[in-house]
């Protein structure tokens, strides 16, 4: 990721002898992608030996042979229907030109119109995520291929989509520099066909690493959620871009410089081949479904078996997400709607990031969106909970939950403080977000569920106060009361109450019922 202040430069193997070079100022530049677009057109004159922009300065220097026909003039007249033009002088500010070229960032015709649309969709991918339609397909060790492939289907619309699906819209205007000066649909979607392969290709090549090591190796929630903020937090910058913030215009996600080399270069492996690379890092970027699939794989204790689960989870997403890149490039594509869809695709990042950002809160320890709203709320009411004290027997007091596809019940419980506790988790159809349950106030690590079977977590109550868990996603969560001897809660580090029931893995609040995957 860079905030590209520096500037790039395209070299020929062209004869440089009697050459001279000639600095112009443009207008109509938006963002990178046009210092790509500008450096790949000037470089095939014939004449042309090197080219150097700067975005953050409005320039280009061309070194060419003194002879030869370039000019502003005339560059002006190759760029025309790009809308760039050039000078020798500054271009004054209030200069205005057409500003409907493929990277510039036009406000829509009907801003109402774009909300709505955007609402809808977000709209529909929370009723898909509550509607427990992924808990229809369970997965486990001794489940055949063809069933993680279903399971990746899922996932390509739904959770999973929120965090990868973003990515593929925060990126796709950036990919149109690089794939996008053909009229051909193939050529255009190139980029996501490769994004696409790299998550096959990189799901089997971790799969196998996953299935050779065992359970010697887990990603623990703390650094999940970590990444997941971090990531998040650029799909921010990303969205406000696509949505015209001037401040924003020159940053872009790219691998480092001393990796790819000149960006513009087509002949460069690493610059065309980077949404590969990029859809293979995906494998660290946690859903419940392809968490679910991992400790699966991590579970076969075969390489070649870990491989297979991964790369055929990873097959099963590429309808959805072909489809967001597909919707990317044919609404970028017509002048008309571009403005509109990159409008759409702005607010959805920004939803989808901010969606990811509530949800691992909860994961970390913070209060999030629906401790917030639950505040004064007759949410803080407990599904199956009476308020009043659990149960000793034999010394310790007993706290007994459920917990499923759909959430924990009850999610709310009140226990003595400074007590041996015993915590028993009964389980039936968890999902890839509901079969870990963390609580860092409570207790260090988490609590592994296995469908099918109660699992125990034994701990000593500390002092008064309200304290949160949650699925390790941080999309499912309780509370757990613990009192003094008065019945007094005091305070405590993690004092935030939670709304209703489980929330909808993948949904990220709202009370009911969702799913985030069968397991």
């Amino acid at each position: 990721m860079t905030n590209r202040k520096e500037t790039t430069t395209l070299c020929s193997m062209k004869n440089k002898q009697a050459s001279i070079q000639s600095t112009f100022y443009i207008k109509g530049m938006h963002c990178p992608s046009c210092e790509i677009l500008i450096e790949k057109r000037i470089i095939k004159e014939p004449t042309v030996n090197m080219v150097d922009t700067d975005l953050s300065k409005n320039m280009v220097t061309v070194e060419h042979q003194q002879d030869d026909q370039i000019s502003a003039k005339y560059l002006s007249k190759i760029f025309k229907e790009d809308h760039y033009r050039f000078s020798n002088t500054p271009f004054h500010k209030n200069t205005r030109i057409a500003t409907d070229s493929y990277c510039a960032v036009s406000k829509p015709k009907s801003p109402f119109s774009v909300l709505f649309i955007a609402g809808l969709i977000i709209i529909g991918f929370l009723l898909l995520n509550k509607s427990g339609l992924t808990s229809l397909v369970s997965v486990n060790t001794t489940s055949t291929l063809p069933i993680f492939l279903v399971f990746g289907l899922l996932a390509g619309f739904s959770s999973c989509a929120a965090l990868v699906g973003g990515i593929i819209l925060s990126v796709s205007r950036q990919w149109v520099g690089n794939y996008g000066n053909s009229d051909s649909t193939l050529q255009k979607l190139q980029p996501h066909f490769l994004f696409n392969g790299g998550r096959v290709l990189g799901y089997a090549f971790f799969g196998a690493l996953l299935g050779y090591v065992g359970n010697f190796f887990r990603l623990s929630p703390l650094f999940t959620a970590t990444l997941v903020i971090a990531v998040s937090g650029l799909m921010i910058m990303l969205g406000l871009q696509m949505l015209g913030v001037k401040a924003l215009a020159s940053f872009q996600i790219r691998l480092p410089k001393s990796l790819t080399g000149h960006i513009a270069n087509e002949s460069n492996f690493q610059s065309r081949f980077a949404p590969a690379l990029m859809g293979a890092l995906t494998f660290f970027l946690p859903c419940g479904f392809t968490i679910t699939a991992q400790a699966l794989a991590l579970a076969s204790g075969s390489p070649a078996t870990g491989a297979l689960i991964m790369a055929f989870f990873a097959l099963g997403t590429i309808p959805g997400l072909l489809a967001i890149g597909y919707s990317s490039v044919k609404f970028q594509s017509n002048p008309e709607t571009s403005a509109s869809f990159s409008a759409i695709a702005g607010y959805l990042v920004l939803f989808f990031a901010l969606f990811n950002i509530n949800a691992q809160l909860s994961v970390i320890g913070l209060p999030n969106l629906s401790d917030v709203f639950a505040v004064n709320s007759s949410y803080t009411k407990s599904v199956g909970s009476t308020g009043e004290l659990v149960s000793i027997v034999n010394g310790q007091q007993i706290i007994k939950m459920n917990a499923s596809s759909s959430g924990y019940t009850p999610n709310r419980f009140k226990i003595r403080a400074n007590t041996p506790t015993r915590w028993e988790i009964t389980t039936n159809n968890i999902s890839g977000c509901t079969n870990a349950i963390i609580s860092r106030s409570l207790f260090d690590g988490q609590i592994d569920l296995v469908d099918g079977t109660t699992s125990v977590k034994e701990f000593t109550s500390p002092k008064p106060g309200v304290y949160k868990f949650s699925c390790w996603m941080g999309m499912v969560s309780g509370t757990i009361e613990v009192v003094d001897s008065s019945g007094s809660v005091g305070t405590a580090v993690n004092t935030a109450p939670v709304e209703s029931g489980a929330k909808g893995c993948g949904c990220g609040g709202g009370g009911g019922s969702g799913s985030c995957g069968g397991r």
